[in-house]
């Protein structure tokens, strides 16, 4: 026995030392992404006149290489309907489709950018994307799924952010370490939320467990969300493929080892506060004797809940909540803060609990202090969000496999070590380890060659349906390589120095190139040669999402509801959607509520809104860094049969039929029009006209056959890409 427990301490001591002293191969070194990003000189392709911008030179000397050539531009109600789509998620109004058609100066495309990207609908577009690699959710996930009342404000946050043009390096900086960097603000404050949307089962009784599994899905988010590595590979073991060690993965881990839940931080003003617990106080006193009343009614359930709740988990985590705060080390705070709120109740988790009498009688204490509401302040805004439980941080170990349990060497905070094998500095601030501080400026710095190019990357991506790495979350060995590797990296050079990390900046910079004009028409040629389009001989066609096919919708039938902000809403579900007797959605009593964006619509991790489910929606349990775009035959029955969709048809066709005494072919060209932001072609209108006719005899009048057509060109090709 004695002999095994000294194989096994000699080989745990010899797993340590090769991880200690653990080198990278030459072709390590050379992994391109890690490589610093160099300005790269613009190249002077041969034919130089369909360029407009640098980003053009790149593409073409890229295309001229294989023999091809790119498409003329698209025609200009295309180009309108395009970026309107891509920047604000719904199609531009007719006014503003007759205004750009209408303006024949050499600026009238630039004006276009310069008002969608001032538009507030930028940021509700722009900042869904971003929510998808921060996998933000409004509840828990498992089995349970909770609702978390005030994560809310993280989204709001980021559209902010992108509408406010905040430069990217701050909203990194805010979303890792803003209480810590910028103490006092309450963007930074809720920035930090960012670390909160991990799922998370509230009631297990496995503390350690969970605690492991909320540090293992920050670790896994900033390294997809930020940096493009799967650092979740090297959990249990040195990455497979990218030059990343297991212990790479808790350094990073490390710089999180202290953070813990704070779903109760107030943003409120000092004077706000002030005033708030002194009428908080007033009521308090009013309504003392009817509250110690309930209170000693509750106590005996209390008791007894605890006890009931305490006996769940193991002996060492009961000793933890019972041991006092000055014996608790920084381990045990973090374990603490993790168990407290199961053995924590409500006032209406114990009512149930009584026996009738006593039940009887609280609720009609409970009448009683109703009498008092007029006195209670109205709430503090609060946010969720995560903090430091000190300014001492709890060790962190690599893990055996990935196990809670397998603890192995002690590590302390640091880099990827194919970039920067040191540990880092930490100066501990008063109430945090500033760890998290140390980790933001490098993730926000200039000089970090991945994160970086990543952000640049993912605007490129979501502009052209597929990035210059076509793993937006992945730039490792892997990954794809990057199709025009010295176009990334001047755009990076050029975000990063000149432009002062702005992402509208960025997007400027795309939208005015001959590149992301072109036509989406294809070519023998370039099909041959390039079937996929990573040469961008063309602009490659895709659908939109959900959420911009509901927006979009909603916009051209008149029902929009264009409010920004607030809590989560909950728009009606289809007939058997909803299991029976299910409490955690909420229908919206109105539709004007109802029809707001759907950037708006609460996410619920175990009930995606079905509409966006079938047109891909991601799980929410995860950063996504791209969305599928599956053909299913849901997708077609729920356009077809959808109530509410047949109701948008019903309200585009009643905006059609606002000018009263027009003619079939008149309402034709106006529902064209309308509904694909363009002038309908001779041909297009003669069809319609000819459905009209045909389809009143089976409809039964005019208006329920222009209800269909509104229905047909909804759910149409044209319609539901953007082309």
């Amino acid at each position: 026995m004695k002999a095994l427990v000294w194989f096994l301490l000699v080989s745990c001591a010899l797993l340590s030392a090769a991880e200690e002293t653990k080198t990278f191969t030459a072709t390590q070194k050379r992994w391109w992404a890690i490589q610093p990003v160099v300005k790269a000189s613009v190249p002077t392709p041969k034919t130089l006149g369909w360029a407009k911008t640098e980003i053009d030179a790149f593409v073409l000397d890229k295309l001229e290489a294989k023999g091809l050539a790119p498409n003329p531009a698209a025609d200009r109600s295309t180009l309108l309907r395009r970026v309107t789509l891509d920047i604000t998620g719904v199609p531009p109004t007719v006014d503003e489709m007759q205004a750009y058609l209408s303006d024949k100066s050499p600026r009238a495309w630039e004006k276009v950018v310069d008002r969608l990207l001032a538009s507030p609908g930028y940021g509700e577009r722009w900042g869904r994307h971003w929510l998808d690699v921060a996998r933000y959710a409004d509840s828990d996930g498992f089995k349970a799924d909770d609702t978390r009342p005030h994560v809310w404000r993280f989204r709001d946050y980021v559209i902010q952010s992108f509408n406010n043009d905040k430069p990217y390096n701050r909203f990194v900086k805010e979303q890792i370490a803003g209480d810590e960097l910028y103490p006092g603000n309450n963007d930074a404050l809720i920035g930090v939320s960012f670390n909160r949307h991990f799922p998370d089962e509230y009631n297990a009784a496995h503390i350690r467990l969970r605690r492991q599994e909320q540090l293992n899905d920050i670790t896994d988010a900033v390294g997809y969300a930020f940096l493009g590595v799967t650092v979740a590979c090297a959990r249990c073991h040195d990455h497979k493929f990218d030059p990343l060690l297991h212990k790479d993965y808790y350094r990073l881990q490390s710089f999180f080892s202290n953070t813990k839940i704070e779903d109760d931080v107030v943003l409120d003003n000092p004077a706000r506060q002030a005033e708030f617990a002194a009428q908080q106080a007033k009521w308090e006193i009013q309504t003392k004797l009817i509250r110690d009343e309930m209170q000693a009614l509750l106590e005996p359930a209390r008791v007894s809940f605890y006890k009931e709740r305490l006996e769940r988990f193991p002996e060492d985590i009961t000793a933890i909540l019972k041991m006092k705060p000055e014996e608790r080390s920084p381990q045990d705070w973090m374990l603490y803060h993790k168990a407290l709120p199961q053995v924590v109740f409500t006032d209406g988790e114990l009512v149930g609990k009584l026996k009738a009498p006593q039940q009887a009688r609280y609720r009609a204490l409970a009448q009683e202090l109703k009498a008092f509401d007029n006195l209670k302040p109205a709430p503090l805004n609060v946010a969720q969000t995560m903090a430091d439980g000190s300014n001492k941080a709890p060790k962190t170990y690599v893990l055996r496999g990935g196990a809670w349990d397998g603890q192995m060497e002690e590590v302390q905070p640091g880099f990827l070590s194919i970039i920067d094998p040191s540990n880092v500095k930490v100066l501990p601030l008063a109430n945090s380890t500033g760890r998290r501080s140390v980790l933001a400026n490098w993730l926000a710095s200039a000089d970090n060659p991945l994160s970086t190019r990543v952000i640049v990357n993912r605007v490129w991506h979501y502009h052209f349906g597929r990035g210059i790495v076509g793993t937006p979350s992945d730039f490792g060995v892997m990954g794809d390589r990057p199709s025009h590797k010295e176009l990334l990296d001047w755009l990076t050079a050029k975000f990063t120095g000149e432009d002062n990390w702005s992402l509208k900046k960025l997007h400027k910079r795309i939208l005015m190139s001959a590149t992301y004009q072109q036509s989406s028409d294809s070519r023998a040629d370039g099909e041959k040669l390039d079937a996929d389009n990573k040469l961008l001989w063309k602009f490659t066609r895709r659908r939109l999402e959900g959420e911009s096919i509901r927006d979009s919708m909603l916009a051209v039938s008149g029902l929009l509801n264009t409010k920004m902000g607030g809590p989560g809403v909950f728009p009606p579900l289809p007939d058997g959607a909803m299991p029976k007797g299910y409490r955690l959605w909420e229908t919206a009593k109105d539709e004007e509520t109802a029809n707001r964006r759907s950037v708006y619509i609460f996410v619920r991790r175990n009930l995606r809104y079905p509409m966006f489910q079938s047109f891909d929606m991601p799980d929410t349990h995860e950063s996504c860094a791209r969305r599928q775009m599956t053909v299913t035959p849901d997708q077609a029955l729920e356009l077809m049969n959808g109530k509410l969709i047949q109701h948008w048809a019903a309200s585009l066709a009643q905006r059609v039929e606002n000018d009263k005494g027009i003619d079939a072919r008149a309402k034709a060209e106006r529902a064209i029009r309308m509904a694909y932001s363009r002038p309908p072609q001779p041909n297009e209108i003669d069809l319609a006209v000819d459905f009209l006719a045909k389809q009143e005899k089976i409809a039964g009048s005019p208006i329920a056959a222009l209800e269909d057509l509104c229905h047909t060109l909804l759910s149409s090709n044209e319609f539901l890409y953007i082309n």
